[in-house]
């Protein structure tokens, strides 16, 4: 960060020793729709980089200027969003949860012209632009926008899978015929399919999984993408591309942060493992067009993905809850409550862990660690929450350290990024280090910042804090 240099080499003023920067030509589904060719209007690799651990990494810039795909944009981003994808993308990695990195935020000193709601009322706004890390930025729009063209593009995609797999997915360019990995499928288990003799059946499983694994992650703290267009889901199974997203606050199923999903709310909290599912169908769908994987290959594909999804939610909800084993009877009724009292999802789970096990406290005094966050209940939701409670046979000192170990107590609250974006724009980039510094120990205590774990202030649901467009 000392160098002079390094501003002009973050911002692609001035290219990277024996780097040949590019574009990357994807399409995708939209809200449901395919949309054609998409990106990448405003962002360009510089290059890729093997470490000392021979890991590749790609270094990405999002918003320094025009690329061949920006079609009538400016290629630009502006520093309000350009905030947001730096602190998330850092927070949801400190959480656990695989995504993208920020590697640095660099401001331009020029003015970007955006209009934020789309209603003709355009500003002007500081730019920036982030340098975003990742082993690869390939995302299922990256194949699709080849199958789409017909056959004569369909080479490109053989070609793409077998770069994918050679350098991200090496294990399964290596598969021996001894390993047998193959499974019955379908109700009579007549089926069978060999992922041994298939590296792209192997390979659309594994993408299959990892992206079952990450939406249950997802689910497990609350977080909502926002935008789940299959131009924005990651061959890696990470997140990818921080616009209009959000952390639930008070519990409601049908959240967006969206703008753009509104009145329909297709990508709300409660619809992601349904919208990701369906993701990993139509990229199926793409390789089954390229004859690389045959229809039973890919329904097995989407099968994983269902029992991958369902086995890592229901541990996680279970660590969560610092049970020993998953009851669904119970993790329904939580789930009816903390929606009926509109319970802060993140403070309910982190207060959960100081409930005690003793049977003799009187039931008036049981829900007291849980004062803070069930707020202006009558009796009757107390009785129903009381009723709720269950023993979960582990010492309480035991239970609270696992479950303070998976909730965190501080998470991106949009209303957070939103401090740090005001104090930002006006030259003060004191917050956003301050925020990412607390955002980098999610789960411990951190005596003296408990005013980022507190519910979010009136003004945080304004639009344009709590729900933003697809731009942004």
């Amino acid at each position: 960060f000392e160098r002079p240099d390094f501003p002009l080499k973050f911002s692609g003023a001035s290219p990277l020793t024996g780097a040949v920067p590019y574009a990357q030509c994807y399409g995708g589904h939209q809200f449901g729709t395919w949309a054609g060719q998409l990106g990448d209007g405003r962002a360009i690799t510089l290059g890729e980089i093997l470490n000392s651990k021979s890991e590749r990494w790609e270094l990405q810039l999002k918003g320094a200027g025009k690329t061949p795909y920006s079609r009538f944009a400016d290629g630009l981003a502006v520093l309000r969003s350009s905030i947001r994808e730096f602190l998330c993308s850092e927070a949801m990695h400190f959480l656990g949860i695989p995504t993208t990195r920020a590697l640095c935020l660099v401001t331009t000193g020029k003015l970007v012209t955006r209009d934020m709601f789309y209603d003709g009322n355009p500003k002007e706004e500081p730019g920036a632009i982030v340098c975003r890390v990742a082993e690869s930025f390939l995302r299922f729009g990256s194949f699709q926008i080849h199958a789409s063209k017909g056959e004569e593009d369909l080479g490109i995609v053989s070609t793409l899978a077998d770069y994918a797999i050679r350098h991200h997915f090496l294990h399964i360019e290596n598969i021996s015929k001894s390993e047998t990995l193959s499974f019955s499928t379908g109700d009579n288990g007549q089926s069978v399919v060999d992922l041994t003799s298939n590296k792209y059946a192997a390979w659309v499983v594994e993408i299959a999984e990892r992206t079952a694994s990450l939406v249950a992650r997802w689910q497990g703290v609350g977080f909502t993408h926002g935008v789940l267009n299959t131009d924005n889901m990651s061959i890696l199974g990470l997140t990818i591309d921080y616009g209009p997203f959000g952390f639930l606050d008070a519990f409601d199923p049908s959240y967006t942060p969206n703008t753009t999903d509104l009145p329909g709310r297709r990508y709300c909290f409660a619809n992601q493992p349904d919208i990701c599912l369906w993701n990993i169908t139509q990229f199926a769908s793409t390789l089954m067009a390229a004859h690389l994987i045959s229809d039973k290959e890919a329904s097995y594909a989407v099968e994983r993905y269902g029992t991958k999804f369902m086995d890592e939610y229901q541990a996680i909800i279970t660590q969560k809850l610092g049970l020993q084993k998953y009851n669904k009877q119970l993790v329904n009724k939580l789930l009816n409550n903390l929606a009926v009292d509109k319970v802060d999802y993140t403070n309910f789970f982190r207060s959960l862990s100081n409930i005690k096990a003793d049977p003799g406290i009187p039931e008036g005094e049981l829900l007291v660690p849980l004062k803070a966050v069930l707020l202006d209940i009558g009796k009757e939701r107390k009785e129903a929450w009381a009723s709720w409670l269950v023993a979960s046979g582990i010492s309480d000192e035991e239970r609270k350290a696992s479950m303070d170990s998976v909730n965190p107590k501080y998470v991106l609250r949009n209303y957070l990024c939103q401090s740090a974006i005001d104090a930002a724009e006006i030259g003060d980039f004191g917050e956003v280090r301050r925020l990412l510094k607390v955002m980098e120990r999610p789960y411990d205590e951190q005596p003296g910042m408990e005013k980022y774990a507190r519910l979010p202030p009136a003004w945080a649901y304004r639009p344009g804090v709590c729900m933003l467009s697809c731009s942004s």
